[in-house]
């Protein structure tokens, strides 16, 4: 059954069990609490402790009838998140029938994302797909597939749709024309955990000369369903799941609820759907804008890149933590003051780590070479990234006043998305 909550219902349930938000709460009223009364979910305060699920105070219960996944699985630090059983069946089973409206009858995907070590992507699309409410075929193959038996089983197989993240259809797409191959039978594109840029739409194109481009949704190991992606999103345009969540735009610095079109601001997630690991008025990470009036059902609302302030970055398919950096600069440089800029260049993200060296340093290029190799040592996927051409790092020495601050708040922003999210409609077929 799938079970969604009001939050009339919840809010008292979550008090109740979860250490956690009971603190988190405590100055509220015992009754009559509206969304607006919830304060935000502080992301660094909730995730203390997440490794042991025996004593994790954000629990309401035992992680005994569950699911575990790690949050973050390109690094070995990843937080763990739970679904129970019947939570994870209401989020595949959401996400599975939103998905029918990019798949037709007779469709056959391969599902080329990843699994293993507790990544749940793979296992969250093949779950979503058994609930496509089309009679298709899926063809599991994992994102470790060897590219040239992907492309011998593509044809072989009629395969006509491909699922998978950006930097693996864009790997796969480097090789088709490294072989001078072109798939007309791939109809459709679907990407998942890492938007796709403009840029990156030509590069497809080549290969996939017949292929439809779109997001497959917008969802987290850690936070669930985010945004529903139907035929008339743009490139970065999702809609809310509804009743199953809760979606806010608010200003990321002074809290307040956005409601006006194409302002940006801070993407905060209620669930409604789940009571074991509950999420109340959580800071996904991400910025977006409306795109539509309020109270326009499903309302559609536009991604605009990470938060200045987010716990998590991902750049293709590798998770970046704020809190990691900052040791490992803190470690390697003996510095306090660093900033992290996301470039595109392309099909290439550009990685810069900048910070401020220790005044007294005669030379500061022993501390940028111990500082790069931290990274990369922490950080083993941006070698392979780097490898095939899909990432460069830079690791730049600054001063403190080319460290960016926020224009009204002064303070320094963490980390600079500077890839442009704004991508051209896509043709509606």
């Amino acid at each position: 059954m799938n079970q969604t909550y009001s939050l009339e219902h919840l809010v008292p349930y979550i008090r109740q069990h979860s250490k956690f938000y009971s603190k988190h709460l405590e100055h509220l009223p015992s009754k009559g609490i509206t969304l607006k009364d919830l304060p935000l979910t502080d992301v660094s305060d909730y995730w203390t402790g997440s490794n042991d699920l025996s004593h994790w105070p954000v629990l309401t219960g035992n992680v005994d009838d569950a699911l575990v996944f790690k949050t973050g699985g390109s690094t070995s630090q990843g937080k763990l998140a739970v679904y129970s059983y019947e939570e994870w069946q209401t989020l595949v089973s959401t996400f599975g029938n939103s998905l029918s409206s990019q798949l037709n009858n007779g469709d056959r995907v391969a599902n080329l994302f990843f699994s293993g070590d507790l990544y749940a992507s793979f296992l969250f699309i093949h779950d979503s797909l058994a609930h496509v409410g089309r009679s298709i075929c899926e063809f599991p193959f994992t994102g470790d597939v060897e590219l040239d038996v992907l492309a011998d089983a593509i044809a072989r197989h009629r395969i006509n749709v491909l699922a998978g993240v950006p930097a693996q259809l864009l790997q796969f797409s480097a090789y088709l024309a490294q072989h001078g191959r072109v798939l007309c039978g791939v109809e459709t594109l679907l990407y998942g955990g890492e938007s796709l840029f403009a840029p990156q739409l030509a590069i497809l194109g080549e290969v996939f000369p017949c292929a439809r481009i779109a997001s497959i949704g917008y969802a987290s190991v850690d936070a669930g369903l985010i945004g529903a992606s139907d035929r008339d999103c743009a490139l970065g345009e999702h809609r809310v799941f509804e009743p199953q969540t809760l979606l806010e735009i608010v200003d990321e610095y002074t809290g307040e609820v956005i409601e006006e079109c194409d302002r940006t601001g801070l993407l905060v997630l209620t669930n409604l759907t789940r009571r074991l690991m509950p999420l109340l008025r959580y800071p996904v990470g991400d910025r977006a804008c409306w795109r539509e009036p309020a109270a326009t059902p499903m309302r559609k609302f536009a991604l605009k890149g990470r938060s200045a302030h987010s716990q998590r970055i991902r750049v293709g398919v590798l998770s970046l933590f704020t809190e990691e950096i900052h040791e490992i600069v803190q470690r390697a440089a003996h510095s306090e003051q660093w900033q992290l800029l996301i470039e595109q260049v392309g099909h290439k993200d550009l990685l810069s780590v900048k910070w401020v060296p220790e005044p007294q340093l005669q030379s500061v290029e022993p501390a940028r070479r111990a500082l790069r190799e931290a990274l990369l040592a922490h950080y083993p996927a941006i070698d392979d990234l780097s490898r095939e051409g899909l990432l460069e790092l830079r690791v730049l020495a600054c001063t403190t006043t080319d460290l960016k601050l926020h224009p009204r708040s002064g303070k320094q922003l963490r980390v600079l998305d500077l890839r442009v999210y704004d991508a051209p409609p896509l043709e509606l077929v």
